[in-house]
């Protein structure tokens, strides 16, 4: 039974990135996050949501969400029965992240522990390349052909040429496309045998 009463309090940040990503939806020189912290006498857990545009959310409406539901944190809100307080979405995430991480730590275990799925492996993450010209996308693909996965940004005119010409600089690499939702069924049919040749 976790102590209580918890008080939750929620920031706003804003992470610059390292270089900009593009993607067919625009510029993101930032990403900015909503993070909500839990905390008692003697514990504290803490977690992050990224509000997402395309699901109607912005920072200003996650803040709002996770400010309405302090009162019920203060009275005894925990991981299992937020699942029902708070839709899906970049607030419920943030609140869920620092209920895990408090219990974890009253426990005196790793979240994964408590989760019940053990030791947790090394995992492969992707780097991005932003979406660009064919030759700019390449070009990025070449400074990075060790790695081992990489991540194109699409969603445009040329986007089988841009795969094309990551392939050939990157040849060794295993390549993920993204469409970013901008692709019809019609164009994944069209471009589906492409990609397949491109690996």
């Amino acid at each position: 039974m976790a102590p209580h009463p918890q008080r939750l309090t929620v920031t706003r940040r804003a992470w610059p990135l390292a270089r900009p990503i593009v993607t067919a939806d625009g510029v993101e020189t930032t990403v900015e996050v909503v993070v909500a912290e839990i905390s008692d006498v003697e514990s504290r857990g803490r977690g992050e949501g990224v509000p997402l545009r395309r699901f109607g959310e912005s920072v200003d409406s996650v803040v709002a969400a996770l400010d309405a539901i302090k009162g019920a944190v203060f009275s005894g809100l925990n991981r299992n029965t937020l699942q029902q307080a708070l839709p899906p979405g970049a607030a419920r995430n943030a609140l869920d992240c620092a209920f895990w991480d408090i219990d974890a730590k009253r426990a005196y275990r790793s979240v994964a522990e408590l989760a019940g799925l053990g030791a947790v492996p090394p995992l492969l993450t992707a780097f991005t390349v932003a979406f660009d010209t064919p030759d700019k996308m390449a070009e990025l693909a070449a400074a990075n052909r060790t790695r081992p996965l990489l991540k194109l940004e699409l969603g445009g005119d040329g986007d089988v040429e841009r795969v094309r010409a990551v392939r050939q600089a990157a040849p060794a690499a295993r390549l993920i496309v993204d469409a970013n939702e901008s692709w019809d069924e019609a164009q994944l049919r069209e471009y589906t045998p492409t990609l397949r040749k491109s690996g």
